[in-house]
C-alpha cells in the first residue's frame, strides 16, 4: 500500500537555533563550518577602573660602583628620568647628586663613617617628541660606612588612576576600547586582546571575523601607556554571525531519484542521529532532498551525506542493518554520523538498484513519504531503480 507518512503521521514543530537546526556533537560536519561573524559585543569589562601603581611595566635599574661609593640609576629603556630625586622618607646618606643626564643619575658620598637610609622618588617619563607622561617609582637607598646599596620598594611604577570603557558600535559590530588617565595628560593608552575565539584578531577596534558564534568568557584585554606599563583585565565576548554556505560541489550535489521523482528525503528535515529517510519528491526547493555524493572506500561505492542548500551536515545516509529509528524496520534508512564503515556505503548496480555493502540489501521505497528499506530483491513496481540527479536537473 502507498501512503502518504508526511500526511497522515501527527509530529511536533522541531526548534531552530539562529535559523539553522541544533544539533549535538554526535552529528558533527564532516568538514569544519565556516561562519562570517556579524556583529561583536563585549560586557562584564573586569576591572574597569585601575589604581595608581596597579600597572605593571618597566622599571629603572641600579648600579654600585666599585668600592661601594657610587651609585648609578637609569631609566627604562626608551624613557628618560625627568627631575632629580625626590627625598620621601628619612635622612639622605649621599651628599650629593653629582651627575645627571637624560638617562641616568649618579649619587656619591664623600664619606666613610655616615650610617642611615632614605627613600628616594625617581620620575621618569617616554623620550617621545612632545609625551610628557611619567610614572614614580620608589628606590631605598643605604650607607653603611660609607658604602651605598640600593633596593627598590616599590617594584611597580606608580601611574596614576587608569579607567577603561567599551563602545559597541551598532553600526559596524566592532567593540571599541578607550581609557582615560586622572589627571589627564599625554598617557595615551594602546589596546590589544588575548584569549581570543579562532577567527578573531586582536586589535582596536575588535572587529568581526569568523569566530563560531557564541558567549566567550575570560577574553583578555592590555591597555599600554607610553611607558610601556600595561594594565590587564578580561571581559566576556558575544559573537553573532552565520554559517557560510559555500559553493555546491558541480555534480555530487542533488539526489538518487527513481522513475517516479522520488529520492532520498530526511523527514520532517530533522538533522539528527537517526532521523527517518523516506521516499519524496526530490526538488532545488525542498532542503530536505539535497544531498552530497561522496566517493566511498569500497572501489565503486558512494555516500551521501545530507546537505541542504548544499551545506554538508555531517550525517550520512545508513543502513544500519537494525530498527535505529523505532520505526519496526530493521533495515530502515536513517541519518547517522559520518563515517567509513560498509553500512553508509551504496554500489549502484547495473540494473540501477544501490546495494549496501554491509547488508548486501537494495534500496527499496514502500511509497511516497514512507521510510526507506533495504530489501533482498527490487520492489516488483519499479520504486528500486534510482539515478543519480544532479541538483541543476531536479524540478524546481
Amino acid at each position: 500500500m502507498h501512503f502518504n507518512l508526511k500526511r497522515v503521521v501527527g509530529f511536533s514543530a522541531i526548534p531552530l537555533l539562529g535559523g539553522a537546526l541544533a544539533v549535538g556533537a554526535a552529528a558533527s560536519p564532516a568538514s569544519a563550518q565556516t561562519w562570517q561573524d556579524t556583529a561583536l559585543t563585549a560586557f562584564n569589562v573586569q576591572p574597569t577602573t585601575f589604581p595608581s601603581g596597579s600597572g605593571t611595566g618597566a622599571v629603572i635599574s641600579g648600579v654600585v660602583s666599585a668600592g661601594g661609593t657610587g651609585l648609578s640609576f637609569t631609566a627604562p629603556s626608551g624613557e628618560a628620568f625627568t627631575a632629580a630625586p625626590t627625598l620621601t622618607q628619612g635622612t639622605p646618606p649621599i651628599s650629593v647628586v653629582v651627575a645627571s643626564n637624560a638617562h641616568r643619575i649618579t649619587l656619591t658620598t664623600n664619606t666613610t663613617t655616615t650610617t642611615g637610609s632614605a627613600a628616594l622618588a625617581f620620575t621618569f617619563g617616554s623620550t617621545t617628541s612632545g609625551v610628557t607622561c611619567t610614572a614614580t617609582q620608589t628606590v631605598k637607598v643605604t650607607e653603611t660606612s660609607g658604602v651605598l646599596t640600593w633596593s627598590l620598594t616599590k617594584s611597580v611604577p606608580s601611574e596614576t588612576p587608569v579607567t577603561v570603557s567599551v563602545l559597541n558600535n551598532n553600526a559596524t559590530g566592532a567593540v571599541q576600547f578607550s581609557g582615560t588617565v586622572t589627571p589627564a595628560g599625554a598617557c595615551t593608552l594602546k589596546f590589544s586582546q588575548s584569549n581570543l575565539p579562532a577567527g578573531l584578531v586582536s586589535g582596536n577596534p575588535l572587529v568581526p571575523g569568523t569566530a563560531v558564534p557564541r558567549i566567550y568568557t575570560g577574553v583578555g584585554y592590555t591597555a599600554t601607556d607610553p611607558l610601556g606599563s600595561t594594565f590587564s583585565g578580561t571581559f566576556s565576548l558575544h559573537v553573532f554571525g552565520h554559517v557560510v554556505v559555500p559553493p555546491p560541489p558541480p555534480g555530487n550535489y542533488g539526489n538518487e531519484v527513481n522513475p517516479f521523482g522520488n529520492g532520498f528525503d530526511v523527514f520532517q528535515q530533522h538533522q539528527a542521529v537517526n532521523a527517518i529517510i523516506a521516499g519524496w519528491t526530490a526538488t532545488r526547493a525542498d532542503p530536505a532532498t539535497h544531498f552530497i555524493r561522496h566517493n566511498g572506500t569500497v572501489s565503486g561505492a558512494y555516500q551521501y551525506e545530507y546537505a541542504p542548500h548544499g551545506s554538508g551536515t555531517g550525517l550520512c545516509v545508513s543502513d544500519p542493518g537494525y530498527d535505529a529509528a523505532g520505526t519496526g524496520l530493521t533495515n530502515g534508512l536513517v541519518l547517522r554520523g559520518c563515517n567509513t564503515g560498509g553500512w553508509q556505503q551504496f554500489i549502484p548496480q547495473s540494473n540501477s538498484t544501490l546495494r549496501n555493502v554491509a547488508t548486501g540489501l537494495v534500496v527499496s521505497p514502500n511509497g511516497t513519504g514512507a521510510q526507506l528499506r533495504g530489501t533482498t530483491h527490487p520492489a516488483s513496481w519499479g520504486g528500486s531503480f534510482y539515478k543519480w540527479t544532479d541538483f541543476a536537473h531536479l524540478p524546481a
